[in-house]
């Protein structure tokens, strides 16, 4: 048994709120925004150099405590975080029991089968594949991103679904877990290469590949890269891709096709823009605010 604590904060305090509680004796602490699940709910999006400069005006700190905390520790722990959060009194909270449970199937139970396209399902291996004529890949959510939720990976999946045609070459440029080369191989694709900067991402794909039976080469990305691809796809972040724009483009055949996303549809106009000495790219398609990418070498 444990007590879910929660407490609401502005944005200036959220965080001090959050160490303090920490400090205090909480288990562990998270911040959400307070208007979740409504009109006023803001998305918060960040990537390396660029966070978020505030977290939500309105917050709402939870704190997770031992069961066997009584009434009068709990309340001299909430008073203690509140003084070095620099509250005058504790702020407005209410408290819950959460009773022990069987967490592995309650995360299993968030995950279900993945319908991307007539013809392609990812399935987690705890589900039997609603399709089974289908092209079904197993992936379950694990150390590297990809399970084909995201609306980003989604977007370069249904790219993958109309690009890849058979004995054809790919390169996915930040493979992750490995999903989309995973998948261009399942669609027919011949030389498919992942490359990633994560030695345990480049260990899950392989490990994903070898449970999907799907013949893929993976290496780390500081290793030099000489051939060029009818396909590359890059699932990314918008400054990765800026910067990365003269590498990635030059990994392009002639007459090849690339198409990137992990781009939000505000950021479109930055990536373009980099890649304009290089590809021409244009938007292909959106979903939930995130955008894909996409161009084509021209034919030497």
């Amino acid at each position: 048994m444990w007590i879910s604590v929660t407490l609401q904060a502005d944005a200036a305090k959220a965080e001090a709120l959050s160490d303090a509680l920490m400090d205090a004796g909480a288990l562990s602490v998270s911040i959400e925004d307070a208007d979740a699940g409504t009109d006023a709910e803001t998305p918060q999006f960040g990537e390396p150099g660029h966070l978020p400069a505030a977290l939500w005006d309105r917050s709402r700190v939870i704190a997770l405590v031992d069961g066997g905390t009584g009434s009068e520790a709990l309340a001299a722990l909430l008073a203690e975080a509140a003084r070095a959060a620099g509250f005058g009194a504790i702020p407005p909270h209410s408290t819950e029991e959460i009773a022990e449970q069987n967490w592995v199937q309650l995360t299993q139970s968030q995950f279900d089968p993945i319908r991307i396209t007539e013809r392609l399902w990812i399935v987690p291996s705890w589900h039997e594949a609603p399709d089974p004529a289908a092209i079904n890949i197993e992936l379950d959510p694990g150390m590297a991103f990809g399970t084909g939720s995201h609306p980003t990976t989604r977007l370069c999946l249904e790219w993958l679904c109309d690009a890849v045609t058979p004995g054809c070459s790919l390169l996915d440029y930040g493979c992750g877990s490995g999903i989309l080369a995973i998948a261009a191989a399942r669609l027919g694709a011949g030389d498919v290469l992942g490359i990633d900067i994560d030695d345990k991402a480049v260990d899950a794909a392989r490990d994903n590949a070898a449970r999907n039976a799907a013949a893929i080469r993976l290496q780390h990305s500081g290793v030099p890269l000489g051939d060029t691809f009818d396909l590359v796809v890059a699932n990314i972040l918008t400054n990765p891709l800026c910067v990365l724009a003269p590498a990635i483009a030059a990994r392009v055949a002639p007459g090849g096709r690339v198409a990137l996303s992990g781009v939000l549809e505000t950021q479109a106009g930055q990536v373009i823009e980099a890649w304009a000495p290089f590809i021409a790219l244009q938007v292909g398609a959106t979903h939930e605010g995130w955008v894909r990418l996409e161009g084509q070498r021209p034919a030497a």
